[in-house]
């Protein structure tokens, strides 16, 4: 092993603190598709995946989580879009409860919610396409308290068929809410959307009391980001106008970006480095921020633009010194970036419209949207595949990863398979 490849080996591992056992919110447990697995090197794929168990499921391009040995998956049942919980080692159905009613849709990504749910403790937060957001009870699913984005916040949604002005302006609204909310401390931090000052609104988690209400922004479909950046702990959200940074405390707009895209459709999440942070979409590329603190003031400095690099959907993980990726545009290569300079390494063609990344020890998972899982060494240097196998349906919907064990969601079925031994 060279010494740049055994240094950057060494700091996945140093990264990737979570323990594998738990997936419990959207990219896993700190929101940026690594984990650590000591129990399972996962050098290899399988031919064919041991089956554990599979339900069927309705539609939708949420992705399952799991904390504590239950499963809690999304989807659409007739006119309702629901929230199930399962025992994670037997796919047993322990609830099921409805968030809100469906909404119509009519893109190529079908219809069913897009938000994946959050477990925190014991509870488990749900958002769905048309904007209702609700704290369940893990234990049951019963309501704890809940806010409408229409009613409460005049955030309705429009749909894609609207004649309205405002379809134009918003991409949430208009194909329905995707950006899944975030959690820090005892603060939960939600994309609802409004342009009547609560584009992202704070609460509190246990109680839903209103903390705070920032920003003019409609949403797109990227979720939102924390971190403590410049000696600032924010939450970072990448709206359908612009990239902002926002005191976690407060809700005061500590800096803000404008980045526009065709039809406002900012879908990657924002990825957090030290005192840093990468967004990637269609006209923009690929563009990394330095967040510096001068004074009282927090403002966001361009490092650098890699407009080649442009992702619709899937976003960048990083690792160490680099940043792994999908580009350019709807047919996606899987490259891997200089994150200090943004300049391309290597480029591998071929992942289709579509691919998540989830990162185990020094390999990564790539599925793709037609359900093939391939699995790709994270070398910097170049690309080296270790093997694929079909796994599923189509699908666009992100799987999650626990303790050798892999949950993928298509749109007729949520299915359990052990890919490690």
């Amino acid at each position: 092993m060279n010494t740049s490849l055994r240094v950057f080996c060494a700091s996945v591992f140093a990264f990737a603190a979570a323990h594998a056992a738990d997936w419990p919110q959207w990219r896993g447990p700190n929101r940026d598709a690594v984990v650590k697995d000591p129990n399972h090197a996962l050098n290899k794929l399988p031919d064919e995946p041991k089956v554990l168990w599979q339900l069927d499921a309705g539609p939708g391009q949420s992705s399952p989580v799991i904390a504590g040995g239950k499963l809690v998956y999304f989807d659409a049942q007739k006119d309702q879009e629901m929230a199930h919980c399962v025992d994670a080692a037997t796919g047993k159905v322990l609830w099921s409860t409805s968030v809100g009613p469906t909404v119509e849709f009519s893109p190529a990504y079908g219809g069913g919610p897009r938000c994946t749910p959050l477990i925190d403790g014991d509870r488990v937060y749900a958002q769905s396409s048309g904007g209702e957001f609700r704290c369940l009870s893990l234990a049951d699913g019963k309501k704890i308290w809940g806010v409408s984005f229409g009613t409460d916040y005049g955030a309705t949604f429009i749909g894609n068929n609207s004649s309205d002005p405002i379809a134009k302006e918003t991409a949430s609204r208009r194909h329905g809410n995707n950006g899944c909310a975030a959690i820090a401390g005892d603060r939960i931090f939600v994309p609802v959307g409004s342009t009547n000052g609560a584009t992202l609104v704070c609460y509190d988690k246990k109680t839903g009391k209103e903390l705070w209400r920032a920003g003019n922004d409609n949403t797109a479909y990227s979720s939102v980001m924390t971190g403590t950046l410049a000696g600032v702990p924010q939450a970072v959200h990448f709206t359908a106008d612009a990239l902002m940074g926002v005191d976690a405390a407060s809700g005061k707009i500590l800096w803000r970006v404008p980045l526009k895209t065709g039809a406002k459709r900012h879908a990657c999440t924002p990825v957090i480095g030290p005192d840093s942070v990468v967004v990637a979409s269609t006209n923009i590329g690929t563009q990394k921020f330095h967040i510096v603190k001068t004074g009282l003031d927090v403002n966001a400095e361009k490092a650098w633009a890699n407009m080649q690099c442009k992702t619709i959907l899937g976003t960048p993980t990083l690792l160490g010194k680099y940043l792994f990726t999908l580009g350019p545009t709807d047919h996606a290569d899987l490259e891997c970036l200089d994150f200090e300079t943004g300049n391309q390494i290597w480029s591998q063609p071929g992942f289709g419209d579509y691919a998540s990344l989830t990162t185990v020890n020094d390999k990564i998972l790539v599925l793709n949207s037609t359900g093939e899982l391939i699995l790709v060494k994270a070398d910097p240097t170049q690309y080296q595949e270790l093997g694929r196998t079909q796994l599923c349906a189509k699908t666009w919907a992100s799987p999650a990863y626990a303790d050798g064990k892999i949950y993928v969601k298509d749109e007729a079925h949520l299915t359990a398979y052990a890919i490690a031994p």
